[in-house]
């Protein structure tokens, strides 16, 4: 049995998800060159007080867009913990 409207649904998730892979791909692919740089130039892998800003900025944007700032925050607290691994693994 086939439900067209289901089915319409489904796609339009499929797209955003593939949209959701591709743009968190460019976002490693900066935050690469960022360890890379941060290396080299002897910076701490992790900066608190810019993360602390970016969580703070992620929840008003949700808030704004009628998303739960706490899943916001969730999703990019995982990103950042993420990120300063890659940050550590490239200082050796």
């Amino acid at each position: 049995m086939s439900d067209d409207v289901l089915q319409g649904y489904r796609k339009s998730i499929d797209n955003i998800d593939a949209a959701l892979v591709h743009l968190l791909a460019e976002r490693f692919k900066v935050t690469q060159a960022v360890g890379r740089h941060k290396a080299t130039s002897g910076l701490p892998a992790a900066d608190p007080g810019r993360e602390e800003r970016q969580i703070a900025r992620l929840r008003r944007l949700a808030e704004e867009a009628e998303l739960d700032p706490e899943f916001s925050e969730k999703f990019l607290r995982f990103i950042i913990d993420e990120v300063i691994r890659h940050h550590q693994q490239l200082r050796g």
